[in-house]
């Protein structure tokens, strides 16, 4: 399931819009399924997308499983030493009413802005800073 080009838009900007403050990394995907919890998933797709080999070990997943009506945040080692436990629980729920009625677009870009915000302060951005992974949607079945 492809969300529209709206709507990945909407997300990708949010994501070049964040990323220009952070040395962090952000990457948004999305499927229709998700067998089992959304926590477990993102982590096999955290490895999967390569997203556990960034220098600071400061890349942040931003999962949804349309069909199945979940999502998750994670965030590697490295933000996660910083952030508070609740932080991705905060994120989450200021998304879920948003992605409950199917503003996808809306709801995964405010994550992604939040998700910027707080990589900013822990990991501003660092002249020369190389964009180490890419800032395009994936998607799964």
């Amino acid at each position: 399931m492809h969300l529209s080009a709206a709507q990945e838009a909407e997300i990708i900007q949010a994501i070049q819009e964040a990323e220009k403050k952070t040395s962090g990394e952000i990457r948004v995907h999305v499927e229709s399924h998700c067998e089992g919890h959304p926590i477990e998933r993102s982590k096999v797709l955290f490895f999967q997308l390569g997203m556990n080999q960034t220098d600071l070990q400061n890349g942040v997943l931003v999962y949804l499983a349309i069909k199945d009506r979940k999502f998750s945040i994670i965030g590697d080692k490295g933000i996660d030493a910083h952030v508070p436990l609740e932080f991705w629980e905060t994120i989450r729920d200021e998304m879920r009413p948003l992605l409950a009625k199917q503003e996808y677009g809306t709801g995964l870009a405010l994550g992604v802005r939040r998700i910027g915000e707080a990589l900013a302060v822990y990991f501003p951005y660092q002249r020369g800073d190389v964009n180490e992974l890419t800032d395009e949607l994936s998607y799964g079945e």
